[in-house]
């Protein structure tokens, strides 16, 4: 399969050098040529534009930080769309807004492509590894077409439904994991200020209906004290961000939700936005008086 993929930052880069591995041909873009280079060196061919990969390509993949970015390589000037042909599909793997991604949808399909939404969790860890969970919105026909690449970056792929299904899913996840990280660190910091070791209140816990995947995984790298940035801080600020205005605009009653994007707000307010999101735990040492 002939591929494009646009952005290779922390997550893009892996996930294109899986694909590249698994022998498709692959075509690829970035802001800044100097992302491109490890690509490049493995065997990938240079584009000069969104546009440019687009014609050579059968599927084009994106992956980068927001909306607007989606729009802007999508649609913009140099865009796919400027250069997509009928029978081309478009996949944003990005995390973005439901409503944003059913525009795009709208946009692209009146230009003959195809578009799947298509957000992944599981962190650079899972990217490198080709291991992602992968949710996916948009025709079906398209799905079955770009499966074969699913595959080579993830191992748990789930049409989720129409076009903006896939971003819902993505939503959901980032209100289980931010919360779920939230929660970990309240419980770790909360043993340790009780005088009691908190790595033997995690591994107690472990054992029981506690348990869950940020508790085992998550939770030693708090005890580690390991916050370099699997996925940054800043980027669980912007998409429960977009839990929040997608309740917003459904009329949704989400407080669990709101009071832990108050707590990424304060992160990123208070210096820690290019940490990983289990810096949180940083955050409620200081609002509990101890200097971490």
């Amino acid at each position: 399969m002939k591929i494009g993929f646009i952005g290779l930052g922390i997550m893009g880069r892996p996930m294109a050098l899986n694909l590249l591995r698994a022998g498709h041909q692959l075509t690829v873009w970035a802001r800044r040529a100097e992302s491109m280079q490890p690509l490049l060196d493995a065997g990938a061919s240079a584009a000069a534009s969104p546009a440019a990969l687009a014609e050579v390509a059968d599927v084009v993949i994106s992956m980068v930080a927001d909306a607007p970015d989606v729009e802007q390589v999508m649609l913009g000037e140099q865009g796919v769309a400027s250069a997509g042909r009928p029978g081309l599909i478009a996949v944003d793997m990005s995390t973005i807004r439901p409503a944003a991604a059913r525009a795009m949808a709208a946009h692209l399909l009146a230009r003959g492509i195809d578009f799947l939404d298509a957000p992944v969790s599981g962190g650079e860890v899972g990217a490198i590894a080709g291991t992602l969970s992968i949710m996916v919105g948009g025709g079906v026909a398209a799905f079955e077409t770009v499966r074969p690449a699913f595959a080579c970056m993830g191992h748990n792929i789930v049409h989720v439904g129409d076009s903006g299904a896939g971003q819902v899913a993505k939503a959901a996840n980032q209100i289980v994991t931010g919360v779920g990280v939230l929660t970990v660190a309240e419980a770790l910091n909360f043993a340790a200020r009780s005088g009691v070791d908190p790595a033997r209140v995690r591994e107690a816990l472990l054992g029981g209906f506690a348990y869950s995947k940020i508790l085992e995984n998550h939770g030693q790298r708090m005890l580690d004290r390991n916050f370099k940035p699997g996925f940054k801080s800043w980027m669980h600020q912007k998409d429960m961000n977009i839990v929040m205005q997608s309740a917003h605009e459904l009329g949704l009653c989400l407080p669990v939700s709101a009071a832990t994007a108050q707590m990424y707000n304060a992160m990123v307010g208070s210096g820690l936005g290019e940490e990983d999101s289990i810096a949180i735990l940083k955050l409620l040492e200081r609002l509990s008086g101890v200097d971490s």
